[in-house]
């Protein structure tokens, strides 16, 4: 099993990787870090802990983390995600609080107990991330890998026309962490919509006698509604669950070994990741260019990504396809 330190900004389809990430047998989930994005961090630790108390989790620690960008002002995404951040769907409060461990602290205490071997998947702003390679610079050295939800490199924004919102949320932190001398797997927009959920599978999940099912099955609608109203498609793109999966299976996701720079001044850019394209990607690299890597997904295997997340989530190809045509699309 992979020791794995989630971090997250809890919104639907960070709850849905957090569920995958339950259930991945391959996946040692050692805690889960909050930070501000989707919505604010208390709403976001507080939706963390309700995943957890509905999926039978509630052993995996939660510690609060930062609540604003270093810089930029914090301007979350409840029109994606609802009021709550979980598609208004009013869920109760959980039963335990977080741990009074910060998520910065957490995570520097994970990476001495885990040292060499820890992946950080982070599916939202890089703050916590990156107040911490700058508390204890030997954290770089002690990271396993870092895979990350955010950026793009051949694809647009959807923050902005050029920044992702992970990114764009704050783009001084983004430049840290991208920065430094770790392993780091950047899981951009260029891949993400490799991994979807429709009205098929919430069709699917009604039928399953399973709690977590039936949290799924009160929260993917309203993002549904959201993709069907920017894309004119009731599919929508369960960003950070790809971030999981290609943290356990790399393969996943085919990668190009690049310069990847985050804009922070510029008046139209500011949070675009810069990926550096130019030339063949196994070109040698000069001996006075010191330049941090980054994996870059550029492609990403959909059919494999689909089978993953409904074989976690426990549903059934042939039952999904039949509750699709005989169901109210509006779910």
């Amino acid at each position: 099993m992979e020791p794995i330190l989630l971090d997250v900004d809890t919104g639907i389809d960070d709850a849905i990787a957090i569920v995958a990430a339950l259930r991945d047998p391959r996946v040692q989930l050692v805690g889960i870090g909050t930070v501000f994005g989707n919505v604010d961090v208390d709403t976001a630790t507080r939706n963390t802990l309700r995943v957890l108390e509905v999926a039978g989790a509630e052993d995996v620690p939660v510690a609060a983390g930062t609540p604003a960008p270093l810089l930029e002002p914090f301007q979350d995404a409840r029109w994606v995600h609802g009021q709550d951040g979980l598609g208004d769907s009013d869920q109760p409060a959980p039963s335990r609080r977080p741990t009074d461990e910060h998520a910065v602290d957490q995570l520097l205490r994970c990476s001495r107990e885990h040292p060499g071997t820890l992946t950080v998947v982070a599916v939202g702003p890089l703050t916590n991330l990156a107040v911490a390679l700058a508390r204890d610079p030997g954290l770089a050295d002690r990271l396993g890998r870092i895979v990350l939800m955010g950026g793009g490199a051949r694809c647009g924004g959807n923050r902005t026309a050029w920044a992702e919102a992970n990114i764009a949320a704050d783009p001084e932190a983004a430049a840290i962490v991208f920065a430094a001398d770790v392993e780091r797997t950047m899981i951009g927009l260029d891949v993400t919509h490799a991994m979807t959920l429709d009205d098929g599978d919430v069709a699917a999940l009604r039928a399953i006698d399973d709690p977590v099912a039936g949290l799924i099955v009160q929260i993917l609608p309203h993002y549904l509604d959201f993709y069907a109203g920017v894309r004119g498609t009731r599919s929508a793109i369960i960003h950070d669950a790809l971030a999981v999966l290609a943290a356990v299976e790399p393969q996943v996701v085919t990668t190009q070994r690049r310069v990847v720079a985050v804009e922070t001044a510029g008046h139209h850019t500011r949070g675009m990741t810069v990926v550096d394209l130019r030339g063949p990607a196994d070109r040698p690299v000069p001996e006075d260019d010191h330049r941090p890597r980054t994996d870059v997904g550029l492609t990403a295997d959909a059919d494999r990504c689909g089978r993953w997340l409904r074989d976690l989530l426990g549903i059934d190809a042939s039952e999904r396809s039949v509750r699709l045509t005989s169901s109210d699309p509006a779910g």
